[in-house]
């Protein structure tokens, strides 16, 4: 799949694009129970187009710029109207 086929909502993802930028990480509070994780944001790209790919905690660590990143099994949302690959629980994110 190809980053500029991704739409809202899609499921079962599967993408490999290149790291070219990521985010200094942020503290986040869960909703659910009193504990904090780590988001950051990286824009991936491949020849059609850049998406953002938001990553937690350890994934934030495995990933740099020029990296060649494999999202398996990922999802599409979108945020203050820009659509993000989130890789999820259920998704793996592999660094080539």
């Amino acid at each position: 799949m190809k980053v500029k086929e991704l739409r809202n909502g899609m499921k079962h993802v599967n993408i490999e694009a290149k790291v070219i930028e990521k985010s200094a990480p942020r503290e986040v509070i869960s909703r659910f129970k009193d504990t904090t994780h780590r988001v950051a944001t990286a824009i991936i790209a491949d020849e059609t187009g850049t998406v953002k790919l938001t990553l937690w905690n350890d994934q934030i660590d495995q990933v740099n710029v020029n990296d060649t990143v494999k999202v398996e099994n990922g999802y599409v949302t979108s945020f203050k109207g820009q659509i993000q690959l989130n890789v999820g629980k259920y998704g793996k994110l592999t660094v080539e």
